[in-house]
This record gives structure tokens, sequence and C-alpha cells, in this order.
């Protein structure tokens, strides 16, 4: 199958090595903003180059990878759709609620299938927890610890447009404690600080957050992150069950020291990125997507659970800037 991508930055390019590495994917075809940096990256990894997004989707491809600027995600989801391609787009679907809540009313009334990139579903840790959890050999769960520790923070160019702390990094706990539990939210309480670079402050976002949600059925789950975790890339979660108790991402590469006597775990080199932490999932995620385009598979994660996703951000968002308890019935469904 030939398979088109929108967005050649950091990501974007990471995606198309992968995509060029997969068995079903014949052909990578790739734009970008710059079409000289599409037609470059093209040129290195032996892909095909479209001048602008039109081209790209009347090259003969059979689906769409996005992942350009989030500012762009929604009309390209929206493009991708009315030419009934299969398409895959990168966190979030759009910048906002409103217009994330338009996309999915637009998605969910055509026969397009659109996946959206929470990558985590796609790891071996989380998912085995999810089959622990949902089998019920941990009995009932009482609380989940969830973490996403940054090792070290973004350019200030990007906070701007990045939707904030929580809509932008813990997004993807939120989504993964509803992955594993197959739970739904009801409320959240959660707080923020920028002890770090004065830029966060002067955008109005935070460099280390904190959250304590409630689910609806009073599993308690606490989520915190920081953009600053200088120790290695941090992202793991607890499941404390009546029966039993299990942890995702406490393994070698753990970026933890332990302070008790004679203990060397973990012994391995930290994470220093995502891409390393997660390098398999996308494998796996970017592979499910093609059988999403050869219509062998349903949509993993849809545009609906990016959406309860964001929900759950923007919770967090009000909670904050209000001091407050928010039900998420206060956020638009």
């Amino acid at each position: 199958m030939r398979i088109g991508l929108v967005g050649v930055g950091r990501i974007g390019a990471f995606h198309a090595a992968t995509l060029k590495g997969l068995p079903a994917v014949e052909q990578v075809v790739m734009a970008d903003a710059d079409p000289s940096r599409a037609e470059l990256t093209a040129k290195e990894l032996g892909a095909e180059f479209a001048p602008d997004v039109p081209a790209l989707l009347t090259s003969g491809i059979d689906g769409l990878v996005i992942a350009a600027a989030t500012s762009a995600h929604a009309e390209l989801i929206e493009a991708a759709v009315a030419a009934g391609i299969a398409t895959f787009c990168e966190k979030p679907v759009a910048l906002d609620l409103a217009e994330t809540q338009r996309v999915v009313e637009l998605v969910e009334g055509s026969d397009v299938p659109v996946h959206i990139g929470f990558q985590r579903r796609f790891d071996a840790g989380y998912q085995a927890a999810a089959q622990q959890v949902r089998s019920g050999e941990l009995g009932f769960i009482h609380h989940i610890r969830a973490n996403t520790n940054d090792a070290f923070p973004p350019p200030a160019g990007y906070i701007p447009t990045s939707g904030g702390f929580f809509r932008d990094c813990t997004v993807h706990d939120f989504d993964i404690i509803r992955y594993v539990t197959g739970r739904e939210v009801v409320s959240v309480y959660a707080t923020g600080a920028n002890r770090g670079e004065a830029f966060f402050g002067e955008y109005g976002d935070v460099d280390a957050a904190a959250a304590l949600l409630t689910l609806d059925d009073s599993t308690f789950a606490a989520v915190s992150g920081t953009r600053y975790n200088a120790a290695g890339h941090d992202v793991r979660m607890e499941v404390l069950g009546s029966l039993g108790s299990i942890a995702v991402g406490l393994d070698e590469h753990t970026a933890l020291r332990s302070m008790e006597a004679g203990v060397t775990f973990p012994g391995g080199d930290p994470h220093t990125t995502f891409m390393d932490r997660f390098r398999p999932a996308y494998v796996a995620e970017l592979t499910a997507f093609t059988e999403v385009v050869a219509g062998t598979r349903d949509v993993p994660c849809t545009v609906r659970d990016a959406l309860q996703a964001f929900r759950i951000a923007d919770a967090c968002e009000l909670s904050r800037s209000e001091n407050r308890v928010v039900l998420l019935e206060e956020i638009g469904r």
C-alpha cells in the first residue's frame, strides 16, 4: 500500500522511517508546509515527494499519516475524510474542545476510519496491565499512580501552541488510564507550578503538575509530571488492587536510584526521550494503522477516545486555574 505523510519534523521523520520499514507499506509519499524539507527528507529515505497536501491526497495513497503542527490537524482530518482516505493523526485532534467536538461529529458521520495516535496503547507493558485489570486478576482496583517526567523541557517556541501541560503531556496518562481500566473519569482536582524557565509562566503554562482523578467506580488515580527530570525520561504506571499490584515502566531503564543499602536495581541507562522509551510501541501503532487501512482491523483509538482524554485535560486546566474540584459533566461532551 501507499501511505501519505504530512509533516516531516522530528516525529514526522520518525514515522516516515518506521513506515518505510513495514512490510505492508510499498511506498511513502511526503508533504510538508516547507516543501523543500519534505523533498529532502523523501530523498534521504527513498520516498516520494508531493509539493502540497492537495497533490498528496490525489497521488493514489491508500492511507494518510498526519504529523503536522497541531493547528493543522483538524483541517487535514477534514480534507482526508472528504477524500475518503483512512487517516492516522497524532494527538490532539484539534487545538480546543469545540473544534475537537466538531471533528468528532464529522468523522462519526462518515465511513472513513480515523485513528488517533496515543502510542502507549501499543506498549506491551500497558497492554499486559489492561489484561490483568480487565480479567479481574488484581481484584478491585483502588488506586492508580501514573507519571510522565520529561528529561528536559521543550523549546520556548513550542509552548504557545502546545495547549498547556495537561493537554500536551499528561493527556497521555489520561488516555492510558481509560484504556487500562475501561472506566471513565468523573471528577478531577489539579494543581501546577512554574519552577523552571520563566517562559512557561509567560504563556500561562506550568512545568510541573499533579492531578487526582476519580473514576466512575471510585478508583483514585494520581497523575503527576514535569518538564524537568534530568535523571531521564520516566513514564510509569502503578495499579494497586485488592488481590495484587503491578507496575508498568519499572525496568532496568527506569530513571530512579534506590537509597536502600545493597540495592543496585535499576542498573541500565535511563531513557532520554519519548521516542527512545516507546520505539516498539510506535512501530506497533503504525502497523495497526496499516491493518486499519487494509480493512482487517477496527480503529484502535478513535476520535471519541481523543475527545474524552481532551475533556479530562480541560477539566484539569480549569481545576488548576480555579483551585477547585471539577466534574467532567461540566466539560462539553
